[in-house]
């Protein structure tokens, strides 16, 4: 034993009496409340979806059709010009039916249901413009934040009970 670290005598224990210490060892918490009080940062904000990433899968999957259709022309045994002039009639079809979609919806398709688990921007989207319908359906303000009802209520009881006050 040496600076009274370890066993007095590794005899016996089934060890070699070395001592090295516990990296499995999880060291405490400093702080003692790990969440934040402000009813601000506890508040519900959603998520929003990055508007990039959204087009950029747009134009993928235009791609990946235009690769297909590539794909069937090589196998049909089509010239490279021709097969070009073909990829590019198609992108430029699906570009524009890609356009007009998104002035008549309002910037991205409807939303769909049956997301990976890797689609988070696209869940995203489909959860604002589920969250938009229901709150046109429910006729809710843009504007309302929770609670607002209570809070008016409280300031009518306020201003009734100060009239009273100087009726008196």
């Amino acid at each position: 034993m040496s600076d009274n670290v370890g066993l007095s005598t590794p005899r016996g224990s089934g060890t070699s009496g070395y001592v090295q210490r516990n990296l499995a060892h999880m060291k405490p918490r400093d702080y003692a409340a790990p969440y934040p009080k402000d009813l601000d940062s506890l508040r519900h904000r959603q998520r929003q979806p990055d508007k990039e990433i959204l087009e950029h899968d747009r134009k993928r999957e235009v791609e990946v059709r235009v690769l297909d259709l590539r794909d069937e022309l090589e196998d049909e045994g089509l010239d490279d010009d021709e097969i070009e002039k073909r990829c590019d009639e198609l992108r430029k079809k699906l570009v524009a039916e890609m356009e007009s979609k998104k002035n008549r919806r309002g910037g991205s398709p409807p939303p769909r249901k049956g997301f990976k688990s890797h689609q988070v921007h696209e869940m995203a989207d489909a959860k604002i413009k589920e969250s938009e319908r229901l709150r046109n359906a429910l006729k809710i303000s843009k504007d309302y934040e929770e609670g607002d009802h209570w809070k008016r209520q409280e300031e009518r009881l306020r201003s009734a009970v100060d009239q009273e006050d100087k009726k008196a």
